[in-house]
């Protein structure tokens, strides 16, 4: 009988360990991770998702666009990426400057989330930075697969330093009404 305990809960834990394999999806991190990373050598861009906890457009986006395998597998490899609560309260230390929570309305906002919006305190909001973490570009609403994967691959393979972004999107849809 302790021999079938055990091997049932050996088959459990392989079941158990399959499935999350199976399901990977985005490498979530904190920016001071992002930061530790980056200082370590790591030559990836910085993808930022700005999100509050009441948004339910950032939930769904969770749920739908971050959670899809293709989504997951290229953020994971051409991106440090990063949650960032617009509402911590926690000071965020970058380049010397301290981005504590500023106490306004009735939520407040983190400076960081603010500085990283140009002041377009808008959820969701993704960011992309490069891999010195400056400014590529930020990117408001709610963005279903395809659109965020165009935009995702447009800025982590490169394209934007050459390519402007409506040639760029008008040369991927051709290429999808062709296949």
């Amino acid at each position: 009988m302790k021999n079938i305990w055990i091997a049932a809960l050996a088959l459990l834990s392989i079941g158990v360990g399959a499935q999350e394999e199976g399901n990977s999806g985005i490498e979530w991190m904190t920016f001071e991770e992002a930061v530790a990373l980056h200082e370590e050598g790591d030559p990836r861009m910085v993808f930022i998702d700005v999100y509050t906890d009441w948004c339910g457009w950032c939930k769904r986006m969770d749920a739908t666009t971050f959670s899809n395998p293709e989504v997951a597998a290229f953020m994971n490899e051409h991106f440090l990426n990063v949650k960032l609560d617009a509402e911590q309260r926690e000071t965020i230390t970058f380049r010397g400057h301290d981005f504590n929570f500023v106490n306004s309305g009735r939520r407040g906002y983190h400076e960081l989330a603010a500085n990283l919006l140009q002041g377009r305190l808008s959820y969701p909001t993704v960011v992309f930075l490069d891999s010195d973490f400056n400014m590529i570009q930020p990117v408001p609403g709610y963005q279903q697969v395809p659109q965020f994967l165009m935009i995702a691959e447009y800025i982590g393979d490169g394209h934007y330093t050459n390519t402007p972004w409506d040639e760029f999107k008008n040369s991927q849809q051709s290429e999808e009404s062709e296949g």
